[in-house]
């Protein structure tokens, strides 16, 4: 029996998606997606159904494929060859057939697209699917997985649009480059690929993929006065490309009229790295707009969608947040707009999107932040300490930096010993705002200065712009806090909340994967993220809510101080036909009361080779497939967390219901803390016993976690497989066991 050797991973959608009420096909890209059967998309209204998987070439195939084209090739020439010989005609006796033509174009399709070396085999493979969007299909972004024979992929982003859809057929993978094409529009490197252009009526979704040196044109009929917004959605769709700099798309967007002339052009908005552009038309005629990579890359996942048409955009509001239990008007700028203010309701604490309506038309989502503290309005003049807005804390202020070089000073009173954190949320809320705090003291001493602020919570941004500073006042006083932009820069977009308070001990929770594939009655292991906040440092007691039966974790919890444990989740007894879909949630004990956040599901994903990020998903699905491998009644028997001394060891006992692991099994810990091993394992009265090291060098009491243990083939397995060809592939793991809680303590 084998355990599942991949897991299935999509690397792109297109079209990213459709319009409601609309049936198309889609081309999903990625790897390991032999015995693909379904696809499932978050939310309602949209039904994919699997049409076909085609597989890439391997070199091998093609040779093969390369001989048969000769062979089709000669019996052509054969079957028409005529010739003279002492002035009479001889033909063969070979017919060529319907079915050979047909074979040979089949034959020369395949080797078309054929590359001994796939520029990325992550997406080499692809999946064929016709999506179905019912009418009243509510407009916005989803989510699509793939269903395999290995389970669930990772989800991707797929598109809910409201407007007429343009699609360019699906690249093929072929890697050919065209020269001298193009030149109407402005400069191209001698290398790029030919252009494709494509007529489209207004308001319209163009989508398309950008091939290596590929340059997209679409051309439209405007009038004068018309107040287009042209918004490219690429690195949106796909967040980070791992094995690229910079790690996304970066489109490039440039507008022309029908005589070639540029009368726009972008390649990001504000720090998006996705353009927008917005035109009002001056005169009736043609225009066209064109789309690239900044630096001419391309590949098959570089897929955007570009919304053109006199659509509501919104490009600021203020104030950005508002207190929770309250209703807050909210001074609403932007394109093609219905209305200047919107109210908003704010109920729970945490961070809402707000979007318009434009005759059903619905804009753009911008992010807005309610919270428990009271709140107040930044008031000008307040350029310097001489000026400065007088707050009493604890108090979230609403600003803005008005103009360039604007520095806006807060004055408060505090004591010795207090405790103080300052902190903004601007670029986490969509304003440009690259803040810098400082804090000086009556005299003009500067106690603290901060500039940018990491925030993992934070996982589509890649510059954490928001500053945070946090220290004990060193004197009964008056205080000043300053805030302003690290480039100068300013406006009326340029909003900020900055929360002055005591601190809030809190904290957030991810859990990684948000796709699971797990096999009935067995056992996995995730992990889960704590995003701590102001200091605060408890255990966290990880549970599942509402889970179906059979469904159990086991080493829920995340130790003092630590960031993340990986844990296990056991699945049900019995297969489901559609994924399951969980709630995890994270409890403490914070300042004596108990506090309950839910594990947003998450996927670790890698920008550049190196950088990694928490991006966040909208479900955490699990797929059971194939038959349970009956270790399902696995236990540690006896008390946890295992206290290991440092230094010394301890045993571990498996209760297993056939004593399986002796001899037939092996066992090996998975991604162990530093000095911690697996000394040795053996069979017991119950099942099966681990001796546990601890290595004094590396390892100090007070560590803690979960041990995670692989389930490897033994002996006996190996025996079964004698005679066959075995290389040098390292085995993969059959299972894991439960999670393992564990403590070094110190020796005895």
């Amino acid at each position: 029996m084998r355990a599942q050797p991949v897991t299935p991973h999509v690397g792109y959608v297109y079209p990213a998606g459709g319009r409601q009420g609309t049936r198309f096909q889609v081309t999903v890209g990625g790897q390991y997606l032999v015995g693909a059967t379904n696809a499932c998309v978050s939310g309602s209204g949209v039904r994919a159904v699997f049409l076909e998987y085609v597989k890439p070439l391997t070199p091998q195939q093609a040779s093969q494929l390369r001989e048969k084209l000769k062979e089709l090739q000669e019996k052509r020439q054969s079957a028409g060859a005529t010739g003279r010989k002492n002035g009479s005609q001889t033909s063969t006796n070979l017919t060529w057939t319907a079915e050979d033509q047909k074979l040979l174009m089949e034959i020369r399709q395949k080797l078309a697209t054929f590359q001994r070396r796939p520029a990325n085999p992550a997406i080499a493979e692809t999946v064929i699917l016709q999506i179905t969007m019912a009418p009243d299909t509510e407009p916005g972004e989803r989510e699509l997985r793939l269903e395999t024979q290995f389970g669930l992929s990772n989800p991707i982003l797929f598109c809910v649009g409201q407007l007429p859809e343009f699609a360019k057929l699906a690249a093929t993978g072929n890697r050919e480059i065209l020269a001298n094409a193009g030149k109407k529009f402005g400069a191209q490197p001698p290398s790029a690929a030919a252009p494709t252009e494509m007529n489209i009526t207004l308001p319209a979704i163009v989508n398309g993929q950008i091939m290596p040196g590929g340059v997209d044109r679409y051309r439209f009929q405007a009038r004068k006065g018309q107040r287009l917004v042209i918004a490219v959605n690429a690195r949106g769709l796909i967040p980070y490309l791992p094995d690229a700099v910079p790690g996304w798309f970066q489109a490039a967007l440039t507008l022309y009229d029908a005589k070639g002339r540029e009368l726009d052009y972008a390649d990001h908005y504000r720090f998006h790295p996705d353009p927008v552009l917005y035109f009002e038309v001056q005169t009736n005629g043609a225009y066209m707009v064109e789309i690239r990579d900044s630096i001419y890359r391309g590949r098959e996942d570089f897929v955007y969608r570009i919304s053109i048409g006199e659509t509501p955009y919104i490009t600021g509001i203020f104030p950005l947040g508002g207190p929770a239990g309250a209703q807050t008007v909210v001074e609403v700028s932007g394109w093609n707009l219905p209305a200047a203010t919107l109210t908003h309701t704010n109920n729970e604490p945490g961070i809402v999107p707000l979007s318009m309506r434009k005759d059903e038309r619905v804009s753009n989502h911008v992010p807005f932040a309610v919270d428990t503290l009271p709140e107040c309005v930044e008031q000008e003049p307040n350029d310097s300490p001489a000026g400065a807005q007088p707050i009493t804390l604890p108090v979230i202020v609403n600003g803005r930096i008005d103009k360039p070089g604007d520095w806006d000073v807060f004055r408060f009173e505090g004591h010795a010993g207090d405790d103080i954190v300052a902190e903004v949320y601007a670029r986490r809320l969509d304003s440009p705002l690259d803040s810098v705090l400082k804090l000086t003291d009556a005299s003009g001493k500067q106690l603290a200065f901060n500039d940018d602020h990491e925030d993992k919570g934070a996982g589509l941004d890649t510059h954490y712009a928001d500053s945070y500073l946090r220290l004990k006042l060193p004197a009964d006083g008056t205080y000043y806090l300053h805030i302003g932009d690290a480039q100068h820069q300013g406006g009326p977009e340029y909003a900020y909340r900055l929360r002055v308070s005591p601190p809030r001990p809190d904290f957030a929770l991810r859990v990684v994967p948000s796709s699971i594939n797990v096999r009935p009655g067995t056992i996995v292991p995730i992990t889960v993220y704590a995003l701590r906040q102001d200091g605060f440092s408890n255990n966290i007691v990880l549970a599942l809510e509402d889970a179906p039966a059979g469904f159990a974790l086991s080493g829920g919890i995340i130790p003092e101080n630590q960031d993340k444990v990986r844990l296990t989740l056991t699945a049900g007894p019995t297969a489901a036909k559609d994924p399951v879909s969980l709630s995890l949630n994270g409890g403490a004990i914070i300042q004596g009361h108990p506090v309950v956040h839910p594990a947003i599901p998450a996927e670790d994903m890698m920008q550049a080779f190196a950088y990694r990020h928490l991006v966040p998903a909208k479900e955490l699905d699990v797929a059971m497939f194939g038959r349970s491998l009956g270790r399902g009644g696995v236990r540690i028997l006896g008390a946890t967390p295992i206290k290991i001394p440092a230094g010394g060891t301890a045993i571990v006992r498996l209760g297993t219901p056939t004593r399986e692991f002796s001899g037939r099994f092996q066992l090996e810990l998975s991604g162990p803390p530093e000095g911690i091993t697996l000394q040795s394992t053996g069979p017991s009265v119950d099942g099966a016993e681990l001796v546990l090291h601890s290595d004094a060098a590396k390892t100090k009491p007070g560590l803690k976690g979960n041990l995670i243990v692989n389930i490897l083939p033994g002996k006996n397995q190996d025996a079964a497989q004698k005679g066959k060809k075995q290389g040098n592939q390292r085995r993969g793991p059959v299972g894991v066991l439960p999670a393992i809680p564990f403590e070094v303590v110190a020796p005895g």
